[in-house]
């Protein structure tokens, strides 16, 4: 995995230091701060969302803050999009007043959004329709990884497009791997939240089964940290465990969603997740619980329930 200080990004950052003016919709936790690191970056920013006191923090950064879509795409080359779920970025797209009405021909739509692949393809197909370039982007990390410049990308389109994306790719990301045509970057992202709840929850049940026997925990995970079971759910999640705190980086609201996308999309290509649908079902009983809107990390919680705890 490449260092935001590597020899390579530094030589992947060589010919491409043109400034670009991109329009970037959705400052929530992860926008925000990719928004930011646009700005740091050298490129002009022209953030929206819905909710204004959400673009503050892009505005004291030197971006500036539009007051709707229309405002925002106009003179942008490149539309970048971070939105919760598909009818959102759907929505955001092909509304009335939308992007596809007010971005000019040429414009790279980059979605940061991690939706269903089936949708990507659409969309992208009625992007091209609108002389439009389209990638998707969704991206692994959660907030740590929006604020520390150091996320996973994984990018689904036109390999042209792809390159010309770069710049801001590096600006925002550490690992950018272009994996296909539109619509696999989404499929990756899938597979990834797969592997993220899975681990999440085996993370969970070890957790409780060592409490139960009086084990020093923090010293139980750190070497578990040190062998095999080591991961970076691990490494990033159990001072989450340790403390019982869930501030939310991933909300589980979020990855329960992305969780119907993975058993959408595995009942459509007819193969069989047995793990993955009993790990859906768990985020599903969290969300359920009322517990959404922390962090997916609160897994914990539903096997403490199941444990009577």
């Amino acid at each position: 995995m490449e260092t935001g200080g590597s020899p390579e990004r530094a030589d992947r950052r060589k010919g491409r230091t043109n400034v670009t003016t991109i329009a970037f919709i959705g400052l929530g936790i992860m926008g925000s701060p990719m928004a930011i690191h646009l700005v740091k970056a050298g490129h002009t920013v022209i953030g929206y969302n819905r909710s204004p006191e959400k673009a503050e923090a892009l505005a004291e950064a030197g971006g500036r803050v539009a007051g709707s879509i229309a405002d925002a795409v106009p003179g942008a080359e490149v539309v970048a999009l971070m939105v919760p779920d598909s009818p959102d970025v759907q929505d955001v797209l092909t509304g009335d007043d939308g992007v596809f009405a007010h971005a000019a021909p040429g414009t790279l739509v980059i979605d940061f959004s991690s939706i269903r692949p089936d949708v990507t393809r659409e969309l992208a197909a009625a992007a091209a329709r609108r002389g439009l370039r389209y990638l998707d982007a969704p991206v692994s990390g959660g907030e740590a990884g929006a604020r520390n410049a150091a996320l996973s990308i994984m990018v689904g389109g036109e390999a042209d497009d792809f390159e010309a994306a770069r710049p801001i790719f590096d600006a925002v990301g550490r690992t950018v791997v272009h994996v296909g045509p539109s619509g696999a970057g989404q499929t990756v992202k899938a597979a990834n939240q797969l592997v993220v709840a899975a681990n999440i929850e085996a993370l969970a049940e070890a957790v409780v089964f060592l409490r139960a026997y009086g084990v020093d925990l923090e010293a139980a995970l750190e070497v578990l940290g040190g062998g095999l079971a080591g991961s970076a759910v691990l490494a990033q999640k159990r001072a989450n465990m340790l403390n019982h705190s869930f501030e939310p980086g991933f909300r589980i609201a979020l990855h329960h969603k992305d969780m119907g996308i993975v058993t959408s999309a595995a009942r459509e290509a007819g193969v069989v997740l047995p793990l993955g649908a009993l790990v859906a079902q768990l985020v599903a009983a969290a969300d359920a619980a009322g517990d959404g809107a922390l962090d997916h990390s609160a897994l914990l919680r539903v096997v403490e329930r199941l444990s009577g705890e």
